[in-house]
């Protein structure tokens, strides 16, 4: 019999995640060293800086100065650079790589309903599955702490978030292959958190979308539209630069799917402008393109965002370079997403590359005050299951729950290190402070 690829037993996929308990102990996962790191914290952020919009930089060092967490979702670098110095059980699947309570929403899926899922995937790469799971866990430790919970209900948090990932995980190894790809997690719509991002997500309409960022060019009713200037956050671009991003309309249109080139082509660019976006991702490219279809009350808008390798690339020694960044997130959210933006792709403006996506369509996220009392426990235990779910469509879920085994070990050194992890960003968020003062007393 000729076999077209190889193939492991699930017996033998099972005993190999066991096996990599040898590497690094369940229990174990609560270590951090972060005097191993190979640079300073600002320093290491400093680096991210590179090839960024100068005049952005400055702003993007404000937003992270606001609170530790807010730090903590810019510094994505450090981190990366703390996880690596570590042990790691070489279990691999597709990371999301910014996993943190913020960077996971509700969208709209092709066939128009609305979903709960991982919505944010710029640094997404291939590396160790735990990576995630101890970037969510210190976020819910932070999220914790920022929306008044005490110390002891953070740590349960994390616990809740570890076991119901762990418990899922262990039932995706018993399922058919398929099944596990197109799982739907059921019980979402019972945390409060999500059902105020699904709220959200419906009234966030192209329509509602239309009236916040755009406005007629005069005050005649049947005036055209064109992008609203909001500085910095929000600003028209110049003829030539507007042309240089329509152009790169092009090669994407190329590398869609023939139905999806058919749909676009129904609509035309009316207006372009450059939108800041997050916290990560400020600094880098990211411009909208407004279009209408059927008329004015028929408006797309795409998002054209720069991207640049992931933060953690350069430690995973093992991962094949990126040949275009862009088509690197449009992947990895693919193998994680169960629904998945029927626009996404990628294109180039020069040798920069960018991802392309529907701008908020029907999108909605939590705020830190939706996690308050028993909904930051209930909202982990929804992580844990997505999270769940997108390893096991990147990955192997035999292994991984090989690995996890039963037992609280794993779930009490996660919940540890969510909070090591959260006073360490708040020392780093620290340093960061007292370096903005100096330079403001230097000037």
């Amino acid at each position: 019999m000729v076999r077209i690829m190889s193939w492991t037993s699930p017996q033998e996929r099972r005993k190999f995640g066991q096996t990599r308990r040898k590497q690094i102990g369940r229990q174990q996962h609560n270590m951090l060293n972060t005097k191993a790191r190979p640079a300073s914290a600002l320093e290491l952020l400093e680096r991210s800086m590179q090839g960024r919009v100068p005049s952005l930089v400055k702003l993007k060092y404000e937003l992270m100065a606001e609170s530790p967490f807010v730090y903590f979702r810019g510094a994505a670098p450090v981190m990366a650079a703390d996880l690596a110095v570590v042990p790691n059980t070489g279990i691999v699947s597709q990371l999301c790589g910014d996993a943190h309570v913020r960077n996971l929403g509700a969208y709209a899926a092709p066939d128009g309903r609305l979903v709960f899922d991982i919505n944010d995937f710029d640094e997404t790469i291939r590396g160790p599955f735990e990576w995630d799971l101890k970037r969510m866990a210190a976020s819910l430790a932070l999220a914790g702490r920022a929306s008044g919970h005490k110390e002891g209900a953070a740590r349960r948090a994390v616990e809740a978030f570890i076991a119901h990932y762990a418990a899922l995980m262990r039932e995706f190894a018993r399922m058919p292959h398929l099944e596990v790809g197109h799982y739907q997690v059921h019980r979402i719509g019972l945390a409060k958190p999500v059902h105020m991002a699904l709220l959200k997500a419906e009234r966030s309409t192209p329509q509602h979308t239309l009236e916040q960022l755009t406005e007629p060019v005069s005050t005649d009713p049947s005036a055209p539209r064109h992008f609203k200037e909001s500085r910095p956050t929000l600003t028209r671009v110049s003829a030539a630069q507007s042309a240089a991003v329509l152009a790169s309309l092009v090669p994407y249109r190329a590398m869609l799917e023939p139905q999806r080139q058919h749909l676009l082509s129904f609509y035309r660019a009316v207006n372009v402008a450059f939108k800041v976006v997050g916290t990560g991702s400020v600094g880098l490219r990211d411009y909208c393109v407004y279009l209408e279809g059927n008329g004015r009350g028929d408006p797309l808008f795409l998002q054209i965002k720069e991207e640049a390798a992931s933060a953690y690339a350069p430690y995973l020694p093992d991962a094949q370079p990126a040949r275009h960044n862009g088509q690197r997130v449009a992947d990895g959210q693919r193998a994680m997403q169960l629904q998945t933006d029927p626009f996404l792709g990628w294109t180039h403006i020069g040798a920069r590359t960018f991802l392309v996506r529907q701008l908020n369509d029907h999108k909605g996220s939590i705020e830190l005050e939706d996690l308050a009392g028993g909904a930051l426990e209930a909202y982990g235990e929804v992580c844990g299951e997505l999270l769940a779910r997108g390893h096991a469509r990147s990955g192997d879920p035999l292994v991984i729950a090989g690995y996890l085994g039963s037992g609280d070990g794993f779930a009490e050194a996660l919940g540890k290190f969510g909070s090591l992890y959260a006073d360490q960003t708040e020392r780093d968020w620290e340093e960061l402070c007292r370096s903005r003062k100096k330079t403001k007393g230097k000037a």
